[in-house]
């Protein structure tokens, strides 16, 4: 029995009393109305009717990629002077502080779909800074399965439901990277010991992508960007991970939500590889292919500061579901680089984000800078919130508008005339095979082991031969023992199913 209190006619309204959306006293919310007992329901219901239409509208097309997703906020503080390579202020002076927002996730699954699975891990970061929001949208791998965006709708349809049948194939899989020899490397990332996180405390982020700092003096450098978890990497094994998925598909947002609310709050050191930007033409392979690592023998790690999480969002659609991280969001002294890949998503993000949020999604709390509020003349659209009052919508103009400053966010890029052809690689180890088997040889027995019996028990699961031969010489290429190791144990699984 719901509790009735006793409010006046008229006047204010308690906080306490039910109101519709326009802000009326809800008389009855257990009862529609109807035209006498056992009669129908009458149109003039409009509570119900509000109730019922927006029940039908609650939810927002989820995120093709990445829609399983967990978030927290906390703040990043400059522990080392790295204002020698980059003007961006929230990085310059030792103890500065800016307030981030962290989304993690998964990348294949839907929505409800359980954390505890092989599947790269989304670690996008929305630093809050004086000079507007800065995105970086990174994983926990430091590489990508493609480094070219024209192949990564194909990527995607590959790893996702089967349209005939609703199921996640893996002869799709398997068939999408034996035409593709540059998802070696990271394929051997996904399936070795790392491919399963015990959760997201423990577990690294990556920038993955080469982007571009440009320092006071106006010098362009590359760098990447390496997040260390403070609690040390922890992962599952297949077994593991399968019976807490079947326990807990929740596992990991449980585990970020529980450890934050009992003020057990998760860290990372920031570090940054710093490539100067005329070494990019002579690295002795691509520094903007996504595919590839940069040796740390060749450019050490760097440290930069920490990051904190330290509170937890207050409703999880409002900040989880609605944040959007676009990475062409850039800020003084960080800018983009020739990363095929990154480039592909300066658009494509932002446009996602328009496409499930709408045009005003930055209005929303936890997408609006913090440093003032955006000046520029977009105008209207769905759930404009801030509409811009009565500035002009125009520039230039005369009446002390906004304007331009005239200085770029970061140096420009390189260009060359577009021959219509691929270019020959100018980079002498500039294949999709050598960091694979570099990979392979950096790993103990038993992660070799682990390794060979988790890809065989992928690989082993297709049964058109095609795809096995054509990707089995991929691994051959990267390194002879890794090849035949797998091809043997193909082999066992797919002789014992017969």
């Amino acid at each position: 029995m719901s509790e009735h209190l006793t409010e006046p006619l008229s006047g204010p309204i308690s906080e306490r009393v039910l109101t519709t959306e326009a802000g009326a006293p809800v008389a009855d919310n257990q009862n529609s109305a109807q035209a006498g007992v056992g009669g129908p329901l009458l149109i003039q219901d409009q509570y119900l009717l509000e109730k019922l239409a927006r029940f039908n509208r609650e939810r927002i097309p989820e995120r093709v990629v990445h829609a399983r997703g967990s978030g927290a906020y906390g703040f990043f503080e400059v522990t080392d002077d790295v204002s020698a390579f980059t003007r961006a202020h929230f990085l310059g002076g030792l103890g500065r502080r800016t307030e981030v927002f962290l989304r993690f996730s998964t990348v294949a699954g839907n929505l409800g779909a359980s954390d505890a699975v092989r599947d790269p891990r989304g670690f996008a970061l929305k630093f809050y800074t004086e000079e507007g929001n800065y995105d970086l949208v990174g994983n926990n791998t430091p590489v990508f399965f493609i480094k070219d965006p024209l192949k990564f709708p194909d990527f995607i349809h590959s790893q996702k439901r089967d349209p005939f049948t609703g199921i996640t194939e893996a002869e799709n899989v398997w068939d999408f990277w034996s035409h593709s020899p540059e998802a070696t490397h990271p394929v051997t990332w996904l399936f070795g010991d790392r491919g399963i996180p015990a959760s997201y405390r423990h577990m690294n982020g990556y920038g993955s992508h080469t982007y571009q700092w440009v320092n006071t003096a106006g010098e362009a450098f590359w760098v990447k960007y390496h997040f260390k978890t403070n609690q040390g990497v922890r992962s599952l094994t297949n077994d593991q991970a399968a019976e807490i998925a079947g326990g807990d598909a929740d596992s990991h947002q449980r585990d970020l939500h529980q450890a934050i609310e009992r003020g057990v709050f998760p860290s990372w050191t920031l570090h940054v590889q710093v490539m100067p930007a005329a070494d990019a033409a002579r690295y002795r392979f691509n520094p903007f292919d996504l595919t590839k690592v940069w040796p740390h023998a060749d450019y050490p790690l760097i440290k930069v500061g920490r990051l904190v999480l330290d509170r937890n969002p207050e409703n999880v659609f409002a900040e989880v579901e609605q944040a959007a991280f676009s990475p062409n969001n850039f800020v003084p002294g960080i800018g983009p680089s020739p990363d095929k890949m990154l480039q592909g998503r300066l658009f494509a993000y932002a446009d996602a984000h328009r496409y499930r949020l709408g045009v005003n999604h930055t209005q929303l709390a936890v997408n609006a800078p913090h440093a003032a509020t955006a000046r520029n003349h977009g105008r209207d659209g769905a759930m404009a919130a801030n509409a811009g009052g009565r500035a002009k919508n125009y520039e230039p103009n005369s009446f002390g508008g906004p304007y331009e400053t005239g200085q770029a966010l970061g140096a420009p890029l390189a260009v060359t005339g577009f021959t219509g052809t691929h270019e020959t690689p100018a980079h002498v180890k500039d294949d999709d095979f050598v960091q694979a088997g570099e990979l392979y040889r950096l790993m103990s027995d038993e992660e070799k082991a682990r390794l060979i019996a988790n890809l065989a028990g992928s690989l082993g699961q297709v049964t058109r031969d095609d795809i096995v031969d054509r990707v089995l010489p991929h691994f051959h290429a990267a390194d002879p023992d890794y090849g035949r190791r797998l091809a043997e144990a193909v082999r066992e699984i797919r002789e014992s199913d017969g």
